[in-house]
């Protein structure tokens, strides 16, 4: 027997997967309602969360913030059974995840921290990745569950909140990315270029496997041999703003990367490669 808590989209598309693979599901969300609608899929709803977990030998969530796994938690511990399990698939702080691995250790149960990065569809499939890090012994014992839930999960050592730290990293960049699109789109309108062709272009020219690239460039320290001098990437950065006031438009993203440019010019790296700007991030 499997208990979930919170019945959000993902929380949801989780548990009609695991009822689809003939598993047996009992399930509590805040707001009653998005639970009790699970029930025609065949999941058994509860009001209580400590309703919720008894009989289960492992219990899901997926929730909003530490917080709030810290309170429902609190609240479905009335419930527990001996030696559950509690896979808490919620982003939340690296601090925090390290907190209640301790704490619920403490108290006899086991915690571990495993946030995926998967939208809703995929839940619903099967399909994405999940991270997870802490106590190999019971890493090894859940893991089989879990790839039925993602088909790929990853493994990132002993320390029991690197998961959760991972996950942040990954969220940082795909709200950069996300942020750094939308400049692209805005620019692009401005020029009159469609978004078919900027679609194009990215289809031939995928910018997102330089990355290892840039790590490797920070994590070495040297800038002295530039492929794209930083006074000139300031140069493009300062036609792309003229551009875009020209065609009012906002960037969000490029202002505030040119200010940092200017920073670095300003202590004399302008010769260096631009990448040099991120020299103080390892």
């Amino acid at each position: 027997m499997k208990a979930f808590l919170g019945m959000g989209h993902l929380g949801a598309n989780f548990t009609k997967a695991m009822l689809k693979k003939g598993e047996q599901v009992q399930v509590w969300n805040r707001t009653p309602d998005k639970a009790k609608a699970l029930e025609a899929d065949g999941a058994k709803a509860f009001a209580n969360a400590a309703d919720a977990v008894k009989g289960a030998s492992t219990i899901h969530l997926t929730l909003r913030d530490d917080d709030t796994v810290n309170e429902v938690l609190e609240q479905a511990s009335k419930g527990f059974e001996p030696g559950v399990i509690i896979i808490d698939h919620t982003t939340t702080s690296a601090a925090g995840a390290a907190e209640r691995t301790e704490y619920w250790k403490k108290k006899g149960y086991t915690y571990i921290h495993a946030p995926v990065f998967m939208a809703p569809q995929n839940a619903l499939e099967s399909t994405g990745t999940m991270l997870i890090s802490g106590d190999q012994e019971v890493i090894s014992k859940i893991e089989p569950e879990l790839a039925k839930m993602t088909g790929k999960v990853l493994h990132f050592g002993t320390e029991n909140n690197k998961a959760a730290g991972i996950k942040l990293i990954g969220n940082l960049f795909l709200i950069a990315l996300t942020a750094g699109t939308a400049d692209a789109l805005s620019l692009a309108k401005s020029l009159g270029v469609s978004p078919d062709d900027v679609t194009k272009l990215f289809d031939a020219w995928n910018p997102v496997n330089m990355v290892h690239v840039r790590i490797k460039k920070f994590t070495s320290g040297s800038f002295d041999q530039p492929a794209w001098e930083l006074n000139m990437a300031r140069k493009d950065a300062r036609l792309m703003i003229e551009q875009a006031k020209k065609g009012e438009v906002k960037l969000m993203v490029i202002p505030a990367i040119a200010s940092e440019m200017d920073h670095w010019i300003e202590k004399g790296h302008g010769h260096e490669d631009w990448t040099v700007i991120g020299k103080e991030s390892v």
